[in-house]
């Protein structure tokens, strides 16, 4: 499988395609729930949100090695702390887009300044910087997926 490169520039590209009333190929997010969703991924990799952790730590240690591997998620992934009709955050589409922009770079700019941070997952643990930048390849990935925005 072909993830999506860690690029802002690429990101964009895609997320371009997408419009306010772009139809999900499966799963129950809107557009601009997925947008806002994928920023909520963001800031838990920074410690600004956290939700208690969901599995053992065995078995979240057994899960990080998915993180690795060259498996996407499921398509119909249920986790107890994602709620599918969240009330919107933004007004409009280009302004969660805008949101993700700034996460992007929070992101990377974060761990520029504090490498050696680690922040929980609520599956897959404790991650590092490596971890959290590989789970956001794989949930991006899943999420364009589920909107058409992977093909070419």
């Amino acid at each position: 499988m072909r993830f999506i490169s860690w690029d802002l520039a690429e990101i964009l590209e895609r997320l371009h395609r997408l419009q306010a009333n772009s139809p999900a190929q499966w799963g129950k997010f809107t557009a601009q729930h997925m947008v806002e969703h994928l920023c909520g991924g963001l800031s838990m990799s920074m410690g600004d949100i956290s939700f208690p952790g969901e599995v053992s730590e065995e078995k979240a240690l057994r899960l990080k090695n998915f993180l690795s591997s060259d498996q996407p998620f499921a398509k119909e992934i249920q986790v107890g702390f994602v709620v599918h009709n969240a009330p919107l955050k933004h007004e409009e589409l280009d302004l969660a887009i805008d949101d993700l922009v700034t996460q992007f770079l929070a992101f990377e700019e974060y761990y520029e300044q504090y490498p050696e941070a680690i922040h929980p997952h609520p599956y897959f643990g404790k991650l590092n910087y490596a971890e959290w930048k590989q789970l956001h390849i794989k949930h991006f990935t899943h999420h364009f997926e589920q909107f058409g925005l992977m093909s070419n």
